[in-house]
């Protein structure tokens, strides 16, 4: 499997930018609201604390058959960053396998952006070398599901970490 790179991506109303270390200060304020953790754990993290993962991530992982793919959401109407998409895409016993996962800024959620951002990447991913696409969804939350069953995502009986695992039939 050769190592996929995150490319920008358009929607309609979004922006789908390659994650860089200058988004952290942004995203810092993006991600500040610690109501935003309840489901995806942590707590807000400072810019500087950001810049540090985010160059973390854009290293990319240490095994060189997993990519770590991840973009900001900017909206473009407002052109600001309202939350963040990533896959991480690595080999599974079917070919290759990507596990998504988003978040969208308090302010912004309940306007479809994370529908929208999510959407756009399955599309995306829909013309990589990816066989399957999945999501792990805490099972009380709603919005997430949502959002996954719009990115054409069915739940599943599997169970990963307290969580859901959906999948993108085919």
């Amino acid at each position: 499997m050769s190592t996929l790179a995150a490319r920008a991506i358009r929607t309609a109303r979004l922006d789908l930018l390659p994650l860089r270390v200058e988004h952290a200060e942004e995203m810092a304020a993006v991600l500040s609201d610690p109501v935003l953790h309840t489901f995806i754990g942590g707590t807000p993290e400072t810019p500087q604390a950001l810049r540090s993962r985010y160059r973390r991530m854009i290293a990319g992982s240490p095994d060189p058959a997993v990519s770590w793919l991840n973009w900001v959401i900017r909206l473009r109407d407002e052109d600001c960053l309202t939350g963040t998409v990533q896959a991480t895409v690595s080999p599974s016993g079917h070919g290759s396998l990507a596990e998504l996962a988003w978040v969208v800024g308090t302010p912004w959620q309940g306007r479809g952006i994370a529908t929208e951002a999510a959407r756009g990447l399955v599309d995306w991913l829909g013309h990589q070398p990816v066989q399957a696409v999945i999501a792990h969804i805490h099972p009380e939350h709603q919005a997430s599901a949502a959002v996954a069953t719009a990115a054409g995502l069915k739940p599943t009986d599997e169970w990963h970490e307290g969580e859901i695992r959906w999948r993108r039939p085919g």
